[in-house]
């Protein structure tokens, strides 16, 4: 089983706003970084969207070791928080629907084809990789806001 490297994050300009998502994926010398936009989300929905991005990328099952700052999305799989919400069928400890579920079973769906090790990293620190996921996000909202304002 191949091993690769994965470092996501996400990013709003206001919450709910326009959104962007960046990855990037290492294997071995191989590099591959990818980004999206979304004209109206949230910063936890494109973080969601820059995991699964990475994932899909992989053509088979592969030992992965993903690299987030967001706690979100790290704790969902460290703490159990995925597995409880099944339990009590989407539904979080205060009895209120999971948020982004249709994200959450996408993403459940992909990790299940790999074996991933979940890492929180400190965001806007000193990881370089995670600070190119930010601008990849970023420059995603910047890219559009331009753009817009040339039409």
């Amino acid at each position: 089983m191949k091993a690769v490297t994965l470092y996501t994050d996400g990013a709003c300009s206001g919450n709910p706003g326009p959104g962007g998502w960046g990855a990037v994926l290492i294997y071995k010398s191989k590099r591959l970084e990818m980004s999206g936009y979304d004209p109206a989300t949230t910063n936890n929905r494109m973080e969601l969207m820059a995991a699964i991005q990475g994932l899909s990328a992989l053509k088979e099952p592969c030992q992965v070791d993903l690299y987030s700052d967001s706690s979100y999305l790290v704790n969902a799989f460290e703490k159990h928080w995925l597995t409880n919400w099944q339990k009590r069928g989407w539904l979080k400890a205060d009895k209120k629907p999971v948020e982004n579920q249709d994200l959450w079973q996408t993403l459940l769906t992909l990790s299940m084809k790999h074996q991933i090790h979940w890492h929180k990293v400190k965001g806007h620190s000193d990881n370089v990789e995670n600070n190119r996921c930010d601008q990849l996000a970023t420059g995603e909202i910047k890219q559009k806001r331009k753009a817009e304002s040339l039409d």
